[in-house]
């Protein structure tokens, strides 16, 4: 669960700027982005465990400059939708990489044992790839529903509770499955 944890600032941000005011949404999100860096690195994390921490920090650290620049810019509606691109983006690239942004995560929950394994690098694949497809929907669906339906914060709200809520059941339920699948 504190893997979720990491989500926060996207969150907050899909609360804050739902209200067409994505100055200070950019602003809290980098705040809690940045405070979670910090207590997680002070702590002893590595840089792979805050993957999505850290690609939080730097999205709200490059939103609050263009909001605070361009606060009228076109693109202020379509904020919520922007989120769920760099989060595609932050997911899809670590599966380019070869390198999943759950692997981290998983590492503090697994035992040693099994870090260097195919299976289990390949369970964070695919965990990985149902959260760059969520994310993926997601932007996509938000930016059709801004641009129809600019007011409609109801199921805007709902797209991004979705795109956050399917994946972590996913995430909680994949590797059950994987072991109980190994024990038979």
């Amino acid at each position: 669960m504190r893997g979720l944890l990491g989500f926060l600032p996207w969150i907050v941000y899909a609360f804050v700027a739902t209200g067409d005011e994505w100055r200070w949404g950019a602003i809290t999100g980098l705040v809690i982005a940045a405070v979670l860096v910090i207590v997680d690195r002070g702590s002893g994390k590595a840089w792979d465990e805050i993957v999505i921490e850290a690609s939080a920090a730097v999205f709200f650290a490059c939103l609050t400059v263009f909001s605070l620049v361009a606060p009228d810019s076109p693109l202020t509606p379509y904020g919520p939708a922007l989120v769920n691109v760099w989060l595609a983006g932050t997911a899809w690239g670590s599966l380019a990489i070869r390198k999943p942004f759950t692997l981290g995560i998983a590492r503090t929950m697994a035992p040693r044992e099994v870090w260097e394994s195919p299976r289990f690098h390949r369970v964070n694949a695919v965990i990985t790839t149902v959260w760059a497809s969520a994310f993926t929907v997601a932007a996509l669906s938000l930016t059709l529903v801004l641009a129809a339906a600019p007011h409609a914060t109801a199921l805007v709200i709902a797209i991004k509770a979705l795109s956050f809520a399917l994946p972590a059941v996913f995430t909680a339920w994949y590797p059950k499955r994987v072991r109980r699948a190994l024990i038979k």
